[in-house]
C-alpha cells in the first residue's frame, strides 16, 4: 500500500520553518504475523488503536520509517484522543525541558538548547514531536540518562547505583532486572557479530570479553527497565486509560523482548502491541512467514538505492 505523510505534518513543518516537505509518497507493505498475511496499512492502524501500548520499532537511520511512524500518531489520532507519545529519544532528565515546550511556556530554540536532541531531531523525530504538540497530547522523555547508562557499562550496575545521588538514581527504574534470557542471548549473539576494535596485541582474553558484554548488556537492561517503567507510570497516571506510543530502536522491543516484555511484567493484563519497521530492497518479495515472531506487525519499508559502485546485497 502507498501510504501519504500526513499533510497536518507537512502543514506544521512549513509553518514553523521546518525543511522542505518530502515526497508524499511513501511505498510500504504490513504483514499481520498473527493472520499471517499482507494487509494494509489502515487496516493495522484499526487494530492497533485497541491496545494499552503501542511500540514502533525503528531503524535509526530509515527516513520512510520516520514517515511512517508519523502516519501512525496520524490515523491513531482519527481513531482516539488519549494518546501519550513516549520516546527513547528524550531522557529522563529533560522531561521538564519537554514538559515547558509543549506547554508553550518556552521556545522551541530553548527546548532543543536543554533537551540534548538526537542528530538529525529536525526530519526524524520533530514532526512526531509537533504533532503530538498540536494535539496536545504528553510526550514522555522515557530513557535512563546516556552519562548513567555509560557508567554502568564501564562499572557495572551495582557499582553504579551504590554511587548514584538521591536525584540521579530517581532517573534509572526502581525495580531493576537483568537475567540471562533469551533477550540476554540476543543481544550476545549480536554483540559478538560486531567487529572487534581490539588489535592483536591487545586482544581481550574469553573471560574479559564475557565480563565486557555482561557490562554493557547491564547498560542495556537499564534503558528497558528505565523506559518501561517510564511508560507504566505513564499509562497508570493518565487522566483515563490511554494508548502508549513508545518509539525505539527496534531491538528494544523485536520478538517482544527487552522493553516490550518489561511493560508486560509491569502492566499484567493490559494489551502491549509490537510493530517493528524492516527495510527492504524488493517490497514485491519480503517473506513475512519467515519473520513471524519478530513482531505483531512487520511493516516493510523501501530501502534506499544502494549506491552503483556498492556491493550486491548478501
Amino acid at each position: 500500500m502507498a501510504f501519504c505523510v500526513p499533510t497536518s505534518v507537512v502543514r506544521a513543518q512549513s509553518a514553523r520553518g521546518g525543511q522542505a516537505a518530502p515526497s508524499v509518497y511513501v511505498a510500504n507493505r504490513v504483514y499481520d504475523t498473527h493472520g499471517r498475511r499482507f494487509i494494509d496499512f489502515e487496516a493495522m492502524l484499526s487494530d492497533v488503536t485497541t491496545s494499552d501500548v503501542l511500540f514502533l520499532g525503528e531503524q535509526h537511520d530509515d527516513t520512510t520509517t520516520h514517515r511512517l511512524e508519523a502516519g501512525v500518531l496520524e490515523g491513531l489520532a482519527r481513531r482516539r484522543s488519549n494518546v501519550v507519545l513516549s520516546m527513547e529519544m528524550f531522557e529522563r532528565d529533560v522531561q521538564p525541558a519537554l514538559d515547558s515546550y509543549l506547554a508553550g511556556r518556552t521556545t522551541e530554540a530553548d527546548f532543543l538548547a536543554g533537551a540534548r536532541p538526537w542528530p538529525r531531531y529536525a526530519t526524524d523525530y520533530r514532526p512526531l514531536v509537533e504533532f503530538a504538540r498540536a494535539y496536545k497530547w504528553p510526550v514522555i522523555a522515557s530513557d535512563v540518562p546516556r552519562r548513567l547508562a555509560s557508567v554502568v557499562s564501564a562499572r557495572g550496575l551495582k557499582a553504579t547505583l551504590d554511587s548514584l545521588s538521591t536525584t540521579d538514581r530517581a532517573y534509572a527504574a526502581r525495580d531493576l532486572r537483568c537475567p540471562h534470557d533469551d533477550y540476554f542471548k540476543r543481544f550476545v549473539k549480536t554483540m559478538g557479530e560486531m567487529p572487534s576494535h581490539a588489535g592483536s596485541a591487545t586482544e581481550e582474553s574469553s573471560a574479559d570479553k564475557a565480563a565486557t558484554i555482561e557490562r554493557i548488556y547491564l547498560a542495556q537492561c537499564i534503558k528497558d527497565e528505565t523506559m518501561s517503567e517510564s511508560i507504566a507510570t505513564a499509562f497508570t497516571v493518565a487522566p483515563r486509560r490511554a494508548l502508549v506510543v513508545q518509539v525505539n530502536g527496534a531491538f528494544h522491543s523485536d520478538y517482544g523482548l527487552g522493553t516490550a516484555e518489561r511493560v508486560k511484567r509491569r502492566l499484567p493484563g493490559r494489551r502491549v502491541v509490537v510493530v517493528s519497521f524492516v527495510p527492504v530492497r524488493n517490497l514485491d518479495a519480503p517473506d513475512g512467514k519467515s519473520q513471524r515472531t519478530l513482531a505483531d506487525f512487520i511493516v516493510y519499508t523501501l530501502a534506499p538505492a544502494a549506491p552503483a559502485n556498492a556491493a550486491p546485497p548478501k
